[in-house]
Order: C-alpha cells, then structure tokens, then sequence
C-alpha cells in the first residue's frame, strides 16, 4: 500500500525517515522552513546540510509551500523539534487534509503543559486518537539515511492505523512492528535523551562501560515508573521502542544527546554546546518537563532531576556522579 506522504521537517530525521518512505514506495514531498533548502532538494537530490554525500530516491522533492506539501497526502509526517511543534502546527494546521493521519517522529514532553507530542497535535488539530500515531526506536538518523539495516515501531490507539502505516513504512531497510501503547512509546522516547545526557557526561568524565551501563539500566528503570503510572505497558519499554532506543541513544557517538553529556562532562557550557552544534539535544529541554511530569505524578526521577540541574548550571557533571552514587540504596525492583 503506498500513496502521497507529507514530511513536515527536512532536518536530519526528517530526511532520513522520506528516504524510508521513498524506497517503500510512497511519494514523499518534504516541507522546508528554508526555501534555499527545498530548492537544494529539488535540483541536486541531496540535503547537504544533514546527509552529505547521500543520494535521495527521485520519488522525494521538497517546497516552502504548505498547501502544496499536503497536496493529495494521506499521511502527514511532523519532524520538528519538540518544543516548536505548537507553534508550528498552529500554522500548518488549516492547510491539513482532514483524514489524514497525522504521525509524530518527535521524541520529547512540551514544556509547560507537559504534554507528550500526540497530546499537542491532538489539541492543536483536533484530530482522534485513530488519526494520530508515533513512531518510535533505535533510529540513529545518519544510519538510517545509508539505509543500514533498522527496526521501529509504529504505534496507534487504533490498531489497524499502525497496521497500515506499517506497511506504508515497510522496506528493504527498515522493519517496522506495530503497537497501540502510544504512551510507552512516546515516555521511552523522550526519556531516553535524558537518560543518553547522563551516559555522555559519565563518558565525558572518563568513566568507563560499568558506569554506562548503570547509567542505563537506572534510567530505564526511571522510564518505566514514570509510562507505567501514565498507563503505559511495562512489557514496551523491553523492546524497540524503550530499551532498543535508549541503548543506542547512550552508546552511539552519532547520537546528539549523548555528544551533549559528554560535552557537558567534559566542562563545557550549555551555551557554548549550543554554538558549535547546528542539531538540536532533545533531552536538554525535556529533561525539566519530564521532571515535572514525574513530580506531578509523584513518580521518583533522579537522573531527570540530576541531568535538568546540570543543564540549569545549578549542578555539575561531576558533583551529579556523585549525586547518584550517594542516593540511598534500595531492592533491584523498586
């Protein structure tokens, strides 16, 4: 099953994932904030400034223009960073179709309103739960954009939406598994830039792989206190979308939240991180709505605590290592 897909973002993820519905067989037209990008698109067939040196399928082309990016499409794809997609769904939203299913690639929780990006499009558009969906995984976008092997999860309150979107995702490269726990996929998928933070900056400290994995293991558990008091199914923060991503978010040095901790743990300031990266670290904003969320839900987080004082400057990498290893013991299963 293919058709017309609108991708709403032509930065890095949002590129790779129209390099992922070209090869299944959809026509993809990404929208561009820049038209100088859109026009790159169009006449090299290459976003140089995300994916240099990969060759985009002819089935992907690019405008500045809205109306014509939703044009015929049946699936609208959003890949902004979180914390803009308010503001840009106010202006994208007259122009949607009205039965399109709109599919979130954004990992993080709305400051403020603390909502989870399903819960933002939801507001904004006024569309249902059956016309929302997320995906979500292991998707190191430069990885992906090469078309190495890859596998995600597609999920939506209504089951038969994730089906289709399955099969409208579904390529040589890319093996999507369906799910309806929207909320497990969204709470891993924020969390995990957190989570990647903390492992950076133990990395950037010179620590090695038993603090990593420590790392890990203590922020996958955080994730799941927090999806499983939202509602979420434990069982999907053990797979693709919850311990898949947050192993590769923590190990990968293409990872931009884990570069960011490092940096971090290395003594740089957030500001002068900033300066030098062109790509935006999720995790350095979600990490207070996520510590918000959790304290509004009486849900214990210290490595969202730890990692939003680090990012405020209220805190170092350092004195926060030594934070958690000084935290107060307690059973494995708590």
């Amino acid at each position: 099953m293919t058709g017309k897909v609108a991708v709403f973002g032509a930065g890095s993820w949002g590129t790779a994932f129209s390099i992922v519905l070209a090869d299944a067989g959809n026509e993809v037209t990404i929208w561009a904030r820049r038209e100088e990008v859109a026009q790159a698109i169009n006449e090299q067939h290459e976003n140089a400034d995300y994916h240099p040196g990969v060759q985009l399928p002819p089935a992907i082309s690019a405008t500045h223009d809205v109306e014509k990016a939703v044009h015929e499409a049946d699936v609208v794809v959003l890949a902004t960073p979180s914390q803009t997609l308010r503001d840009n769904l106010v202006e994208w939203a007259p122009f949607l179709p009205d039965q399109a299913v709109l599919v979130s690639l954004m990992k993080g929780v709305e400051l403020g309103t603390l909502e989870r990006m399903s819960q933002v499009i939801a507001g904004v558009t006024g569309a249902g739960p059956d016309r929302i969906a997320v995906i979500s995984g292991p998707n190191l976008s430069p990885e992906i954009a090469r078309r190495e092997p890859a596998a995600g999860v597609v999920a939506c309150t209504d089951e038969g939406v994730a089906q289709m979107l399955q099969a409208r995702v579904h390529s040589a490269a890319f093996r999507p598994y369906t799910s309806t726990d929207v909320i497990g996929c969204e709470i891993g998928g924020a969390y995990k830039n957190v989570v990647g933070i903390a492992a950076g900056m133990a990395a950037g400290l010179g620590f090695g792989d038993n603090t990593t994995a420590s790392v890990i293991t203590r922020g996958l558990a955080e994730t799941a206190r927090l999806a499983v008091k939202l509602g979420a199914n434990p069982l999907t923060l053990m797979g693709l979308a919850g311990l898949g991503d947050l192993v590769a978010t923590c190990s990968s040095p293409l990872s931009r939240n884990r570069t960011f901790g490092e940096n971090l743990g290395r003594g740089m300031s957030v500001p002068d991180i900033v300066a030098q990266t062109r790509q935006v670290a999720e995790g350095a904003k979600s990490c207070h709505s996520l510590r918000e969320l959790a304290a509004r839900n009486d849900v214990d987080a210290p490595v969202a605590q730890y990692v939003d004082d680090v990012v405020g400057g209220r805190m170092t990498a350092a004195e926060m290592m030594d934070a958690v290893l000084g935290r107060p013991t307690k059973a494995e299963t708590d």
